[in-house]
């Protein structure tokens, strides 16, 4: 009589490992400082709002330094017969090197910290802010008038459209928000690589927010 052999299969499972990247053998100390908006990004509660103040600020600051170093830019530029408004072209030279800075310090951090978006983190938001500032008061209104609500030196961000402080907490409260609804395609936006997948999504927060400004503006809140 043969004896029946019983023969067990396990199943085996074999999971592929997903590709991490090799953190810098040398801590980025610059590349950190910038990420954290100068050390912003290590406050444990809501670094991303310390972060949004700091694009708020800013923004202000341009034109007080600026009149700190005595430059009277009180003039638009006549070009081809057009009225450019200087602050605003020194504005989105800031704009833009900020948002180089962030592309360059981001990816830098993200790599050092093996995180696809470390909270601390938060040049994104200040680039975000800024550009919701800029944005929000560099977009005409041809039949208003926003000056009244600001004092003489509050809100220049842009001569053109100077802000009141009505205005600027309007700009901080909707650039907030969209940064944490994300509204497509913002979240999308987040799967973009290296530093670029951390700073898109709060430009995209911006662009909505600074349309929400324009909107406020052209009411006549």
């Amino acid at each position: 009589m043969r004896k029946a052999t019983e023969v067990y299969y396990s199943d085996v499972t074999t999971t592929k490992a997903e590709p991490t990247l090799k953190p810098p053998k040398r801590k980025p100390h610059f590349a950190l400082l910038i990420a954290t908006a100068c050390g912003l990004g290590y406050i444990p509660v809501a670094p991303g709002t310390f972060g949004s103040l700091a694009g708020l600020l800013l923004a202000l600051s341009v034109y007080q330094i600026l009149s700190a170093l005595g430059l009277n830019l009180f003039q638009f530029i006549i070009v081809r017969g057009i009225e450019v408004d200087p602050l605003l072209i020194i504005q989105c030279l800031v704009a833009f090197a900020v948002a180089v800075a962030g592309l360059w310090s981001a990816g830098r951090a993200s790599r050092y910290w093996q995180q696809k978006d470390p909270q601390r983190v938060v040049i994104d938001e200040v680039s975000g802010q800024h550009l919701t500032l800029l944005l929000g008061s560099a977009l005409p209104v041809w039949w208003r008038t926003t000056t009244s609500w600001a004092p003489p030196t509050l809100g220049f961000i842009t001569y053109q459209s100077p802000l009141g402080w009505k205005y600027l907490l309007l700009g901080f409260i909707l650039f907030r928000a969209f940064d944490i609804w994300k509204p497509f395609p913002a979240r999308q936006a987040e799967s973009l690589p290296g530093g670029l997948g951390i700073m898109a999504d709060d430009w995209i927060a911006g662009v909505y927010a600074a349309l929400g400004m324009w909107l406020a503006r052209a009411l006549g809140f």
